[in-house]
């Protein structure tokens, strides 16, 4: 059996309960090195059959579970965060469906919820945004026309940046096109959980600058949003007089 797992943010202690012990049981191990944590490593059993994807290529993992599946071995495939962000798994399950291979997905704590907590904030707040868009500027590989930065910067809502630390010049002049301006809050979470993890919180005006400064180029979440700043209201959920499907409300 193939088992697709998320190993979290980073700490090896916020891989799930099922991924932690998939990995136990683990044969062959395909990880994101160049994303996961080493210290993940350490739940594998003695005499498993590690390999680091970041020097392989799709077909050479492919490859790997498939001779794996034919000995009948329990692989992992072992993804940093959340496996279904950013995790280019839907070619590798087509992959295995046309095989006939099977396998499952173990879901994971992805680094948008390391940062939050890092911070910590909510990106979710009554009267702030009720929205929290999740995606990154066009780089080596493109994204679709109508998903330009500029273009979901129009909405102003919370937002999480992956896979753009590297461009922050571009991520900036981006947002600065859409309802963002020089003052809204922003902040550059690297490595969030990890032991090096390091907060920046600056405005939208200055993150390139800032991150310049603090020399990060990658490995790092950037948010941006009034959900970041001082302007919040109550939760009407646990306001004395509203009336929920558990309580009534207080005149």
């Amino acid at each position: 059996m193939i088992h697709f797992v998320g190993a979290g943010p980073g700490a090896p202690d916020l891989i799930t309960l099922r991924g932690a012990e998939l990995l136990r049981r683990a044969d062959v191990l395909i990880y994101a090195g160049s994303l996961v944590s080493p210290a993940l490593l350490g739940y594998v059993k003695e005499g498993c059959r590690a390999y680091n994807s970041a020097y392989l290529t799709l077909e050479q993992v492919l490859d790997i579970l498939k001779e794996a599946e034919r000995a009948g071995l329990e692989s992992v495939r072992l993804h940093s965060g959340d496996p279904s962000i950013y995790g280019a798994i839907r070619e590798q399950m087509d992959a295995l469906d046309g095989l006939h291979l099977p396998y499952d997905v173990t879901p994971g704590v992805s680094s948008l919820c390391g940062a939050a907590a890092a911070l910590p904030a909510e990106y979710t707040l009554p009267g702030v945004s009720q929205t929290l868009i999740v995606t990154r500027l066009a780089g080596r590989t493109p994204v679709p026309e109508r998903e330009a930065l500029s273009l979901l910067a129009a909405h102003g809502a919370s937002m999480a940046i992956f896979l753009s630390a590297g461009m922050l010049d571009g991520v900036q002049s981006a947002l600065l096109k859409g309802a963002y301006t020089e003052s809204t809050p922003a902040a550059i979470v690297y490595k969030a959980s990890w032991p090096e993890e390091r907060v920046l919180r600056c405005t939208v005006g200055t993150l390139a600058g800032c991150g310049a400064e603090a020399g990060i180029r990658s490995s790092a979440l950037i948010l941006v949003g009034d959900f970041l700043g001082e302007n919040k209201q109550r939760s009407r959920l646990y306001d004395p007089a509203f009336t929920t499907g558990f309580r009534k409300g207080e005149p």
